[in-house]
């Protein structure tokens, strides 16, 4: 009896054990592998996004230098239009 037993383990090991964890070990193994390839696709695609901004994007000193060039023309148009505004007041007490 512990004859047929170990030969009945023996064949249940053989027919059925080993290709059912070989087959595991292999969906382990794929999945795996598609896992990374698809991390490195991720990567790939964050480090070209990262050059994409860092290449569109402007930076802070330009972005002062557009404030700086914009806040002196619009206090030259105030000027203007405060001397404006003095000389159309001056010509309406002179008329009035």
């Amino acid at each position: 009896m512990p004859d047929s037993i170990l030969q009945t383990l023996g064949w249940w090991i053989a027919v059925i054990e080993l290709p059912v964890v070989s087959a595991l070990f292999r969906m382990m193994w794929t999945s795996r592998r598609d896992l990374e390839e698809a991390v490195q696709i991720l990567r790939d695609d964050l480090a070209d996004h990262k050059v994409d901004v860092a290449r569109t994007y402007a930076q802070t000193k330009d972005l002062r230098l557009l404030e700086n060039r914009l806040t002196a023309h619009l206090l030259r148009i105030e000027a203007k239009l405060d001397a404006t505004a003095l000389k159309a007041e001056q010509n309406s007490f002179t008329r009035g």
